[in-house]
């Protein structure tokens, strides 16, 4: 669908409060009575606790209540995990009982009249440490021996699985060439501007708890507040403003909201938790750490005909409370093959619980399955002295093989492998930079080119779903509901909930579109679980582009229909003959006879008997919707960079991205989406580790440690979409993971290539200056 305002880049609606700071984030909220939470954190990677002593935080100043688990667990209850066949994990406590497993893991909390007086308390706390040694490498936890994080458990492996398709043995022994590799991935962070935090107010009158919080997923958390908290679900809201970004790190619940919920319902004032930037990055959630072996069955033609993939992935210590590390392995595993013809897939995933902050998603977690797969069509180039994009075109799906279906189940329709590949490298000029590198190199400088190929399912299709099993989200209809106000707008209710992605521009072009009137006539509400529908998954794994405009669409068009109808009684003239146009409902044939909408609404409500046939006052709607095959954005990277082989820096030159996400609805935020995933790619390859010491002790807790890339570090990103044939009525498909997925897979291919001369292999994702060096044998 392109219209007057859909397919324009339209002005971001919610840019001008955020960018004149009138935005409302959960550090602007300061509610009469407001108290302040923090927590005594753990010190210790692995410990028993011989006792937590807060009497003496009771006493210092301004202090108003102190949690242990001794007082907490009166009124919390246990957090269980997310329950999936084969996984292992234990509910675990809102503050730390007996033993901690992680530095930063919550033991105590303390709330007074300021956030300096709850510190000041928490310095009061003493906590006594009984040291036990900690695992910090998941193939060490996983050893037979290895110190255990739960007693009762055989060892630290919490979920295996080890699933088959096709024929990898028939395939293996038919091979001309089998490559065996270890590619290894490490953790790093989300690192959203604004790190987690809520505002908790309890009404003992009412007995309704009133949450306000920085989260992608409000309708999960108010479940499951009231399930912990023991408060019926109906005195409990959530609610949502604007929100500095999250990718993935604020989808699930956490410890902390538990806490900070419970010390507002038992003293009966609000209470506001602020997560400072240390504790985001030292516990708030961590990302990425994998190591997956690898063999690959390659025919005489190049042609990569089976993989095997053992890939172990760290959890941290404990498990994320919603979608579990074990189904990210699955998500990995299905879509392993992407756009190739890859015909058999050998497959185990181990999951194993370390001493460290818990494994989140992060912006496109299945992101390992892109930079192993193109890693690894990198390495059997070489291995066959093939150019990496020959090789590429000797395995992807041929577009008129389309629709086509992956050995391991997801159905690919909508999608052309080569077009999008062969704009890219045209778009680059491959072979002139090919001649380019040859003759810089013999300056003594060097330069290096990764082509990749990404595959989004955005959202999941129903066979990704199917093929996942057991540990897939169930799949739920999206709902949108639209009222018609007595002015003559209309506010849009989505159970999406923004944080950066510009849904209220969007979601509001659609809507003004689709029922004719202006865009400033579309109010779009989100974030409030009292009044927006339903949906337990909320904004995450692009699913809005589809799943939410598809709603938007039926309700927009049930909203017209129902404009039409008040019309047509009120000017006795068939509906069939009526147009709405810039917000007045106008007849073909009679146009001096136009009504206004808003004149249309205020006889809705003042005297609806004169334009609704029940007489019931107004007009709501509610449109659903939910995706089906060919939900697939396509996309080709292409970085180039240059690499001094002197001091090991790296410079991304570079980056240029071919895209294939159906009909745009605003370029400007699309084009966004990609650059900033692009830019969490190449500052995950060259800067951003979550590192830590021999004993568990994160060692990168600041932003002095934690190195993000800035505008320095980052090249001009262009851009480039293509459209193939609509896929429906709904074709619009999401872009929020696809940056972040392609560009490690990208830059690390460009960084072996510029290196190929001094025989450099790359088989890890990390790679700042002293790896480089390293890798070259110059320290």
């Amino acid at each position: 669908m392109i219209g007057r305002l859909t397919g324009q880049a339209v002005p971001r609606v919610e840019d001008r409060r955020i960018l004149t700071g009138t935005g409302r984030y959960v550090d602007d909220l300061q509610p009469d009575g407001l108290l302040h939470a923090a927590f005594v954190r753990s010190t210790a990677a692995h410990a028993d606790l011989e006792g937590v002593d807060v009497a003496p935080a009771a006493a210092v100043a301004g202090v108003a209540g102190v949690w242990s688990d001794r007082e907490m667990r009166l009124i919390a209850s246990d957090i269980a995990p997310t329950t999936i066949p084969g996984l292992a994990a234990r509910p675990f406590p809102v503050l730390a009982r007996d033993r901690v497993r992680a530095v930063g893991e919550p033991v105590a909390m303390v709330v007074a009249g300021s956030r300096a007086e709850a510190e000041d308390g928490c310095e009061a706390v003493t906590v006594d440490y009984r040291p036990r040694a900690a695992v910090l490498d998941a193939a060490a936890a996983a050893a037979p021996g290895a110190p255990l994080l739960f007693e009762g458990s055989e060892d630290n492996v919490v979920y295996r699985s080890h699933h088959r398709v096709g024929d990898p043995d028939r395939a293996f022994a038919a091979a001309s060439t089998v490559i065996r590799e270890t590619f290894v991935q490490h953790r790093h962070a989300n690192v959203p501007m604004e790190g987690h935090g809520g505002v908790a107010s309890f009404d003992p009158y009412r007995g309704e708890l009133d949450y306000f919080a920085s989260h992608q997923n409000p309708h999960a958390l108010r479940i499951n507040l009231a399930r912990l908290l023991d408060i019926p679900a109906a005195k409990v809201r959530v609610r949502c403003g604007d929100i500095g970004g999250a990718f993935g790190q604020k989808g699930h619940l956490l410890r902390e909201d538990v806490a900070v919920c419970a010390a507002s319902v038992q003293l009966g004032r609000p209470v506001k938790w602020i997560e400072d930037r240390s504790e985001n990055l030292v516990f708030g959630g961590q990302a990425r750490e994998e190591t997956l072996e690898v063999e690959a069955a390659v025919d005489a033609d190049g042609v990569v005909q089976a993989l095997r993939v053992r890939m172990t992935l760290d959890q941290g210590a404990y498990p994320m409370l919603g979608f579990a590390a074990a189904a990210i392995t699955n998500l990995v595993r299905v879509l392993l093959p992407g756009p190739y013809r890859i015909a058999a897939v050998d497959f185990e995933a181990v999951v194993v619980a370390t001493n460290k902050a818990t494994y989140v998603p992060y912006r496109g977690p299945w992101e390992a399955e892109t930079w192993l797969r193109e890693r690894v069509l990198d390495v059997v180039a070489r291995a066959l002295t093939l150019d990496p994009v020959e090789l590429r075109r000797r395995n992807l799906w041929p577009d008129d093989a389309v629709p086509a279906q992956m050995c391991t189940g997801p159905q690919l329709a909508g999608i052309s492998p080569h077009r999008v590949l062969d704009t890219a490298v045209d778009a680059v000029g491959y072979r002139e930079f090919r001649g380019r590198q040859e003759a810089e190199r013999g300056r003594g400088r060097y330069l290096g080119i990764g082509v990749v190929n990404v595959l989004e399912p955005a959202p999941l299709p129903p066979s990704v779903v199917a093929a996942m099993g057991a540990t897939a989200a169930p799949r739920t209809v999206q709902q949108a509901r639209l009222r018609l106000e007595p002015d003559g707008s209309f506010s849009l209710y989505t159970s999406q909930q923004p944080h950066g992605q510009g849904h209220e521009t969007t979601l509001a072009q659609l809507a003004a579109d689709a029922i004719g009137v202006p865009i400033e006539s579309i109010r779009v509400v989100h974030g409030d679980t009292a009044v927006t529908p339903f949906n337990m998954v909320g904004t995450g794994g692009s699913r809005s582009a589809n799943l939410a405009s598809g709603a938007v669409l039926e309700a927009s068009r049930l909203a017209r229909e129902g404009v039409l109808a008040m019309a047509a009684r009120l000017l006795e003239i068939d509906a069939g003959d009526l147009d709405v146009v810039d917000g007045r409902v106008v007849p073909r044939d009679a146009p001096a006879r136009a009504v206004d909408l808003g004149r249309l609404a205020d006889l809705s409500y003042r005297a609806p008997g004169l334009v609704n046939e029940d007489g019931a006052p107004g007009l709501e709607v509610t449109g659903s919707y939910t995706s089906g095959e060919g939900t697939w954005s396509q996309a080709c990277h292409v970085a180039e960079v240059e690499v001094d082989v002197e001091t090991g820096q790296v410079r991304v030159s570079r980056y240029v991205v071919v895209e294939d996400c159906g009909p745009v609805i605003n370029p400007a935020v699309v084009d966004g989406q990609v650059r900033g995933g692009v830019a969490q790619g190449i500052g995950a390859v060259l800067l951003e580790r979550s590192a830590y010491s021999g004993d568990g002790t994160p060692i990168s807790s600041t932003l002095m440690d934690y190195l993000l890339p800035n505008s320095l570090d980052i090249p001009a990103i262009e851009v480039r979409h293509l459209h193939g044939p609509p896929r429906g009525p709904v074709d619009h498909r999401g872009v929020g993971e696809g940056g972040a997925i392609g560009a490690p897979a990208a830059v690390c291919a460009a960084v072996e290539d510029a290196l190929a001369p001094f025989g450099v292999t790359i088989r890890e994702q990390y790679l700042p200056p002293y790896r480089i060096l390293e890798l070259l044998g110059r320290v």
